[in-house]
């Protein structure tokens, strides 16, 4: 299994794999002002944070957080051009780009080093061979400080890593419970 490179992503961004796509590194954005970067890496991919947030607040009623059987009401939704995260908050997100992931590809999903510095921790489970949708992003604020997150700027880094053959059984195979979800997505049981 090989890391794979900026010319690799290039050719499966036009087979589809990424949408939308930058082919190199956008550090600006449209008006421009300075951007925490996205687009192509020498062997990734900076993908950029939509502006769907879920804060987790307490709500009172079980003040327990259960993957099982996750209550909605301890989120606080938020659309806009930023959120605040307050100390020790947490708040879910997603991927403004769509991905679409060949069988005999794993992506591993890193927080870009912009927001570790801030304390700001970035938790992705991979991305499996097979699966698409928008990528849901955990951010977790680990001071104490309120800590500010950029929609439509650069969040985390996906690298892409072939087998030398295709897995038996993909996540498209196994219909995955979290395939094709567009938004942010909480915990399902399937």
């Amino acid at each position: 299994m090989t890391i794979k490179s900026d010319k690799w992503i290039r050719t499966q961004a036009e087979q589809g794999m990424i949408t939308p796509f930058e082919s190199g590194q956008i550090t600006a954005n449209s008006s421009g002002e300075r951007a925490i970067s996205y687009g192509v890496s020498s062997y990734g991919y900076d993908a950029r944070c939509g502006n769907e947030f879920k804060l987790f607040v307490p709500n009172g009623s079980n003040g327990i957080i259960d993957p099982k059987n996750f209550d909605e009401s301890i989120c606080l939704n938020h659309y806009g051009d930023h959120i605040i995260v307050p100390p020790h908050g947490f708040v879910l997100a997603h991927t403004v780009e769509y991905f679409k992931i060949p069988n005999d590809v794993l992506v591993v999903c890193l927080g870009k080093s912009t927001y570790a510095r801030c304390g700001i921790v970035a938790n992705v489970t991979p991305l499996e061979p097979g699966w698409e949708g928008q990528v849901t992003l955990e951010f977790s604020n680990t001071t104490h400080l309120p800590a500010k997150i950029y929609a439509n700027e650069g969040c985390v880094q996906m690298l892409f890593f072939q087998s030398d053959e295709r897995c038996g059984v993909s996540y498209a195979d196994r219909k995955g419970k979290y395939q094709q979800q567009t938004h942010v997505t909480t915990p399902k049981m399937k």
